[in-house]
């Protein structure tokens, strides 16, 4: 049946008419540790596919036989399946995951006949009739002798019946091979297969410290499951990448000051590094499981303020700073680690010493040795406001010559002329005024943007600067401003450009 299924109608199956695999592989969930799983390791990578290899002790036949694997992923990519027995070769494969549900028995049984059995809420009396399923398409119609019925949700109690389980429903994930074997008995046999639905994200929780500038970091793996299939006792590695189609990072990455070229102690394969659990752990079905990986504490830490003002800006009123907290994953005065990626949640004490969330941010795969400025959010106390204050066109009349063009006719030059372009030049001022409602003084990063929009701009000049800058990149100029202790500071730039 496609929607809902009918709330009062109970299904029951009647075992003494069903297959000895059907009843087996039902009556092995009555145990909610019972797997036919062997020896299981999974490799789990960022984007939320993993490799799994199951190796099982099975008795296999001499010549061509079928071996069932129960208690493979529900999402496996069949395409991606390897087996390897002694003496034992693959033929063919198949993967059963149409599960046993109500839904699916009531459609598996559309021509069949079943059994309604109905109950009479005043005298408890049932009624049984024999009924055929035509449909399920947006409710169960059937046929009850010469009159047709449809299955209604009128709070009655109704039981349907099945004669048997479908062979095609499976009560559990079921990967079947024929295999063709020189020879009979029980050897190990591997199956090996990639998946979808299993995943892990790192989520960091940092405690700043801000009166001795230090920070404590402590890093969990957080594993979800949702493959339809609970992974026992597993031997768990996890891979800091994502080889197949990655992670979309790009908010992350203005998080990364600088990156690191120091080389961390951990294994590393081709261009992942691995991050083994220690132990044997079961990863069960649609469960999220946490597993600590770093516990560091005492690292030099900062808080920043900083500002990012477009050219020719003019703020009609003042805007919040962005407050960040920079550190460094270095084995010197840092973290000592390469980071993959996740969310990093900052947390300070207030005056009674209680923990309080300040604010988030996310990175991406961060090597050993970088510098890290992550964003918690907009200050309370510090804004800035960026005005023109003046702006005016200088060296009105003077040409600039460009270009000789030259004429051709017949691909032979006949004549050059000199083309003289008439360039204007512009002198702005900016103004740009910080507040600080906060009772010490504080240094705000301000990062002027747009100096060189384009290759035609390049002839731009600082031509004055109340404070002394620096160049960040080829299009902007950074200065730090000290801004008073609840006071306001204004700072003039004169800039000479194209534009």
């Amino acid at each position: 049946m496609t929607g809902r299924f009918i709330p009062g109608l109970v299904v029951t199956t009647a075992l003494a008419a069903m297959p000895l695999a059907a009843q087996t592989d039902a009556e092995a969930l009555a145990d909610p540790d019972a797997t036919a799983q062997g020896d299981v390791s999974v490799t789990i990578y960022n984007g939320g596919e993993s490799l799994v290899q199951d190796i099982r002790q099975l008795n296999i036949a001499n010549g061509r036989s079928r071996i069932e694997f129960p208690d493979v992923s529900a999402r496996i990519q069949p395409e991606t399946l390897s087996f390897a027995a002694d003496g034992a070769a693959i033929v063919e494969q198949n993967f059963d995951f149409d599960l046993l549900t109500p839904t699916k028995l009531m459609e598996k049984a559309i021509g069949q006949t079943i059994t309604l059995i109905r109950t009479n809420p005043a005298t408890g009396a049932e009624t049984r009739e024999r009924a055929t399923v035509l449909s399920t398409a947006g409710g169960v119609v059937v046929k009850i002798g010469d009159r047709i019925e449809v299955l209604r949700d009128d709070g009655l109690p109704v039981r349907a019946i099945f004669d048997r389980v479908p062979p095609n429903l499976r009560a559990r994930p079921t990967l079947s091979v024929m295999v063709d074997s020189t020879r009979a008995g029980r050897r190990p046999a591997s199956i090996r297969y990639l998946t979808d639905g299993l995943g892990w994200d790192a989520d960091y929780v940092a405690l700043f410290d801000e009166g001795n500038s230090l920070i404590d970091m402590q890093g969990w793996v957080t594993l979800t499951n949702t493959t339809g299939t609970t992974f026992h006792d597993a031997d768990l590695l996890l891979v800091a990448g994502d080889p197949t189609h990655g992670r979309d990072r790009r908010r992350a990455r203005r998080s990364m000051v600088r990156p690191g070229t120091e080389t961390a102690n951990r294994e590393r394969l081709a261009d992942f590094y691995l991050y083994p659990i220690e132990g044997r752990t079961t990863v069960a079905n649609q469960q999220t499981k946490q597993v600590s990986f770093l516990d560091v504490q005492g690292v030099p830490a900062n808080r920043r303020y900083t500002s990012y003002i477009d050219w020719l800006a003019r703020d009609p009123s003042p805007v919040a700073v962005n407050t960040s907290i920079r550190f460094s994953t270095s084995r010197e005065q840092g973290l000592g680690d390469a980071l993959p990626g996740g969310t990093v949640r900052f947390y300070q004490r207030d005056s009674q010493g209680s923990p309080q969330f300040i604010g988030e941010s996310s990175i991406r795969h961060t090597p050993m040795g970088s510098q890290l400025g992550l964003t918690t959010g907009d200050a309370f106390d510090v804004y800035t406001q960026a005005e023109v204050e003046s702006r005016e066109e200088i060296s009105r009349g003077e040409f600039e010559r460009s270009y000789r063009k030259r004429v051709l006719v017949d691909g032979e030059v006949v004549r050059e002329e000199d083309i003289e372009v008439e360039v204007k030049y512009y002198r702005t001022t900016m103004r740009y005024t910080f507040f600080n409602a906060k009772p010490v003084p504080v240094d705000v990063e301000l990062f002027q943007r747009g100096l060189q929009p384009n290759w035609w701009s390049r002839d731009y000049r600082v031509v004055s600067e109340d404070v002394e800058g620096e160049q960040h990149s080829i299009g902007t100029r950074k200065w730090t401003v000290r801004v008073p202790a609840n006071d306001e500071r204004v700072m003039r730039v004169t800039y000479e450009t194209r534009y």
